[in-house]
């Protein structure tokens, strides 16, 4: 049998758990969990006495879902604040589990060109040539290295 892991493991399911339980339990630090209380407004633990956070199970399933897209998926907090707006707060331990992400992670514009059609092949044409950059970026390294010597 496995060692409990984190501080809040030994403790029934439905028990309620400190932050700093929570914080060891998903590995993020107590700062970041403050934080997406500010950006999330369904992240709202129970405060008792002396101000101090209590996270029910479902805030806990909520943050540890938080973490998941925040943390391992690539979301912003904004496309998170998107999925959450989209599909509702409580499914987002679903969404976080299903592993497959149901709208796009990171947030894009679309990509401008002069030619105003706005079509995949303008789309296309636009796309950075990667050796071209790499050579110019070195070129700007050598440049910006001649300037500093001088």
């Amino acid at each position: 049998m496995a060692p409990p892991a984190g501080r809040g493991a030994g403790k029934d399911p439905n028990a309620l758990r400190t932050i700093r339980e929570v914080s060891e339990e998903l590995g993020v630090a107590q700062h970041v969990l403050r934080f997406w209380e500010t950006r999330f407004p369904d992240l709202k633990p129970m405060k008792r006495g002396g101000n101090r956070r209590y996270y029910r199970p479902q805030d806990v399933d909520f943050a540890a879902a938080l973490q998941k897209l925040l943390h391992f998926d690539g979301y912003t907090v904004k496309g998170v604040q998107k999925l959450i707006a989209e599909h509702g707060a409580r499914k987002l331990p679903q969404i976080a589990a299903a592993g497959t992400p149901l709208s796009p992670p990171v947030e894009s514009a679309p990509v401008r060109t002069g030619s105003g059609n706005g079509g995949a092949g303008a789309r296309a044409a636009a796309a950075p040539d990667t050796d071209a950059l790499l050579a110019e970026l070195k070129r700007l390294r050598a440049a910006l290295a001649a300037a500093l010597r001088s």
